[in-house]
């Protein structure tokens, strides 16, 4: 590897990537349905006294996936919010940060692990040879895009939801395992509070197994001639080893305190074939370069740089494999994927990089086009069929225009046509180069999706239209019972209707009673509806299980 191939990717726009990847789709949304809406419910309820800080509840009801972490960072960025700012606004703000912190504890574990003696490239005879730091720096850049390249990490990384906070945690338990052992304080810092983060976010038996795992690989690592850097010496090795295991040793303590054990693996009668299809798109294009990888790499899998991000995605696989939903457990080996796939960019020829680039640029200047099409679409009417055919699925929506939403994507298009012209220009070939368009891509068709179709998505996936719907019939707003309704819309009734909600019994407690379509006449008759008169029924297009029925209580 010479020099010349290791120059890192320019600061400023690495770090432009990274804002136009994160602030969509946390920025000028509604909460969507159904667990984004869901987890808000239990953050609006700690933020507002409403339920126990050690056992949140939304009108009885406890969440179904427990994660503390979760609802107290957001309930905590509610409590603290300005007054004006809505509540689901500032409920995204620690949401954003774990974002960020994902992105930069990939990019800070990888660089380790590229430091590390095994995963240096060979010298040259008579020099010349990239410089280990620079040699890492471009890993480390080439593995931030592969994770930003990650198709499944978009919407699920941009979600109020557990799953962002246990990636955030993995994030840091890599960059901590990664690191070990130096002087210096960060790397234990970010192991710690990663295995504590993963026991509060839901995932302690995750964070018992990360732990286990690093105590593993740096034992072994330590009995490997040449493995280690000038400052790490056996004794500081084993004592690393030990206090890795006491960190594992403590969480597992500190879950067993709590009572924070859970048995989720339920997944094992699943649809096979619709698994192989969710791990295919969800990891692409990380999983190609990772497997390449895996195979160039055969003859050192014992070494940290290959063995951790490896027993990561493996560990993370076996859950996804036993767990449902599957694609909350994969989003947690995004990074250690991302790892992998930056390990495979030296040994990759200039005919599998063109391949890659040829790819990427047809695919995702198709997907530009197609979001762009159905736009003017829908705001021009030219062509019809587009606009149509959501108007067919949508029935009500009105298209909009906005301006700063057009302006931003109009500058992503701009931006992705000077790149496109630059990947394809004659420059020396740079590490990162093969990931460049990927990266880029995958950046800009989620910045257009969450700007120019924006205002389709939260006609079609929050709760505003049918909580909007039961509002007008009110004319009395304020009390209303409920029955039937699933966490995601007590949490959406609430929270955009701004209603009190009572579980409803057979003695009328509110002048209001809404039913889900879930109801059934048996459940009704316990329910003594024959004393309510329906007033309306809400249906959502294409969505029967959204479906509200209004009804107020009759006169005696």
């Amino acid at each position: 590897m010479a020099q010349h191939a290791v120059r890192p990717l320019p600061r400023g726009a690495l770090l432009l990537l990274c804002v136009a990847y994160v602030l969509p789709g946390f920025v000028g949304r509604e909460p969507w349905k159904a667990q984004d809406m869901t987890a808000f419910g239990y953050m609006l309820a700690l933020a507002q006294g409403e339920a126990a800080w050690m056992a949140p509840t939304l009108l009885g009801q406890p969440p179904q996936f427990e994660s503390l972490l979760a609802y107290w960072l957001g309930a905590w960025a509610i409590m603290a919010a300005p007054p004006g700012v809505p509540a689901d606004v500032a409920a995204r703000v620690p949401f954003v940060a774990l974002l960020v912190l994902t992105l930069a504890c990939t990019w800070w574990g990888l660089y380790h692990l590229a430091r590390r003696p095994g995963a240096q490239p060979v010298a040259f005879a008579f020099g010349g040879e990239a410089r280990p730091t620079d040699y890492a720096r471009a890993l480390a850049d080439a593995g931030l895009l592969a994770l930003i390249a990650s198709l499944g990490l978009a919407q699920l990384s941009h979600e109020t939801t557990p799953a962002l906070a246990q990636l955030g945690c993995t994030a840091l338990v890599f960059y901590g395992l990664a690191a070990l052992p130096r002087a210096a304080p960060w790397p234990w810092i970010g192991l710690l509070l990663g295995l504590l983060g993963l026991a509060l976010a839901g995932a302690p038996t995750l964070a018992v197994l990360f732990a286990t795992l690093g105590a593993a690989l740096l034992w072994l690592e330590g009995r490997e001639r040449g493995a280690a850097l000038p400052f790490e010496t056996a004794r500081a090795r084993r004592a690393t080893v030990l206090g890795v295991l006491a960190a594992g040793a403590g969480v597992a303590a500190v879950v067993g305190v709590l009572d924070l054990w859970r048995w989720r693996l339920d997944g094992w009668d699943r649809d096979w074939p619709s698994f192989a299809r969710l791990l295919l798109w969800f990891t692409w294009p990380a999983w190609p370069l990772a497997a390449w990888t895996v195979w160039r790499w055969r003859h050192r899998l014992q070494s940290r740089h290959v063995a951790l991000p490896l027993g990561f995605g493996v560990i993370t696989l076996g859950f996804a494999l036993a767990s449902v939903p599957s694609d909350r457990a994969l989003l947690l080996g995004l990074p250690a994927l991302a790892a992998l796939a930056a390990f495979a960019l030296p040994t990759l020829s200039r005919t599998v990089s063109a391949l890659v680039d040829w790819f990427t640029l047809l695919f995702f200047t198709g997907c530009v086009l197609v979001i762009w099409v159905v736009w003017i679409s829908l705001q021009t009417g030219v062509p019809a069929k587009p606009a149509a055919n959501v108007l067919r699925l949508l029935p009500g929506f009105e298209p909009r225009f906005t301006v700063v939403a057009f302006a931003a994507a109009l500058a992503g298009t701009l931006a992705w046509g000077w790149l496109v012209r630059w990947r394809v220009g004659r420059h020396r070939s740079a590490l990162w180069k093969s990931l460049v368009l990927p990266a880029g891509g995958a950046a800009l068709c989620w910045l257009l999706v969450m700007s120019l179709w924006l205002p389709v998505l939260d006609y079609a996936r929050s709760y505003v239209p049918s909580v909007s719907g039961i509002v007008a019939a009110l004319d009395r707003p304020g009390c209303v019972e409920v029955a039937g309704l699933t966490r995601a819309q007590v949490a959406a009734l609430r929270h955009h209707g701004e209603l009190r909600l009572r579980e409803a019994g057979a003695s009328p407690q509110c002048p209001w009673r809404v039913l889900a379509a879930a109801v059934t006449p048996d459940e009704e008759a316990a329910l003594a509806m024959d004393r309510w008169q329906w007033v309306t029924t809400v249906r959502r297009p294409r969505d029967a299980d959204d479906t509200l029925r209004l009804y107020r209580r009759a006169s005696p």
